[in-house]
């Protein structure tokens, strides 16, 4: 894979929770424009990779570094200074970017990246209708200078619709238009995981990190999943990286597939050199005395 080719390379990665160590030099590469899984028993290291990622975590060890599409490298680590401080809640506009922090991850930079992930627990904000939480997620589209606001002016305006219009959009590439009104918390289980994916892509993601996306779906719900994480590649030139436990799944969607057990990558490949891996099958069978 060239370097062109890249948009996340992952290096020597190390995180340690006291003693214990939850990666061990941990690498991998994900292609730009692919599906790229991660996979893994439970305990295996999959979420701290991807809190690592998006900033939620800062790794003791390694590097991770993310390609813009202008070739431009990025150290994740460097970008993790920017974090909100508690007296940024007095700053006109600044709540929506706490909330905006607390959904996707430590660093306004990762944000404006392009970085944005959904989560194994959903973390919707259940109070708000759907719509209004695909708005939380375009606070930097909107014009934030608090004069517009109170003259209502032009650019105001024009900002406001353009968040409005965006939103609409997204709720309907996920089938979730006539819910637009809605609580979120008081939607189906299967629409609330996809409007949390709408609410990533409203932040104009150039990768997607899905943590366990079919997570408590039912068959048919897993199946119209695989055909939206298609198309985020396909139609919006998005690079999705998933993990996921749903086997079939991950077999079905993915180009490239990352083992991790014990926090230590033990196998990458395609579906079908994972299939017929050794180390995995033991890794998820046991292994015979």
């Amino acid at each position: 894979m060239s370097a062109a080719d890249v948009i996340l390379d992952v290096s020597k990665l190390g995180v340690s929770f006291g003693g214990i160590k939850a990666l061990q030099a941990v690498d991998f590469q994900v292609k730009r424009g692919s599906i790229t899984a991660i996979i893994g028993p439970n305990g295996a290291g999959k979420t701290t990779v991807f809190n690592c990622v998006t900033g939620f975590y800062r790794a003791n060890q390694g590097r991770i570094r993310y390609l813009t599409d202008h070739g431009e490298a990025h150290d994740v680590h460097k970008l993790l200074g920017e974090h909100l401080q508690p007296s940024d809640f007095f700053k006109p506009g600044e709540l929506l970017g706490k909330m905006h922090y607390k959904l996707f991850g430590g660093s306004h930079q990762l944000a404006a990246l392009g970085i944005a992930r959904t989560f194994q627990n959903i973390r919707l904000f259940r109070e708000l209708t759907a719509i209004e939480n695909l708005l939380v997620a375009q606070h930097r589209r909107v014009n934030r200078n608090i004069i517009a606001g109170l003259l209502q002016t032009g650019s105001f305006r024009a900002s406001e619709q353009q968040a409005v219009d965006h939103a609409k959009n997204w709720l309907d590439i996920v089938g979730l238009s006539e819910f637009a009104n809605r609580l979120a918390g008081e939607l189906p289980y299967g629409h609330q995981r996809r409007l949390e994916i709408a609410r990533a892509m409203c932040s104009d993601a150039k990768l997607i990190c899905l943590d366990e996306p079919a997570a408590g779906l039912n068959q048919r719900e897993t199946s119209e999943l695989a055909k939206l994480i298609r198309r985020l590649r396909d139609d919006f030139s998005t690079t999705v990286l998933v993990i996921e436990h749903d086997m079939s799944l991950v077999m079905d969607i993915s180009e490239h597939i990352v083992v991790l057990d014990h926090g230590i990558v033990i196998a990458a490949g395609t579906p079908k050199e994972i299939r017929n891996n050794q180390k995995v099958l033991e890794a998820y069978l046991g292994q015979d005395d």
